[in-house]
């Protein structure tokens, strides 16, 4: 039977797991976007943003089993923000962005 601190590290490394999935998730999407639409955006440089996903990627997987520690914190708000701020802005550019908004019936307004 399994004792109380084996679940707490399964589920500790469930959560660890599901953060290093949106560091990842970060990492992939700023590697295939192209670099001139972060500047047409207004949101810093690809560079930039492969360096701060990249570095929270690692930083995740580094910090596999303590998903609670400081710098997985970190690293989750820093992948967090890219996917917050940065992704729909570059939605918005690629043609991809919301359905609601400034579209009328038969398409933009």
């Amino acid at each position: 039977m399994p004792t109380f601190f084996d679940v707490q590290q399964w589920v500790g490394l469930a959560l660890g797991a599901l953060a290093l999935g949106i560091q990842v998730w970060a990492l992939v999407d700023a590697l295939l976007t192209r670099g001139d639409a972060f500047v047409a955006a207004g949101k810093r440089t690809k560079g930039f943003w492969l360096a701060i996903t990249g570095v929270a990627s690692a930083v995740g997987l580094v910090h596999l089993y303590q998903p609670f520690g400081m710098f997985n914190l970190i690293a989750i708000v820093a992948a967090a923000v890219y996917l917050t701020d940065v992704r729909p802005a570059l939605a918005q550019i690629r043609g991809r962005g919301r359905r609601g908004g400034s579209r009328g019936s038969y398409g933009p307004w």
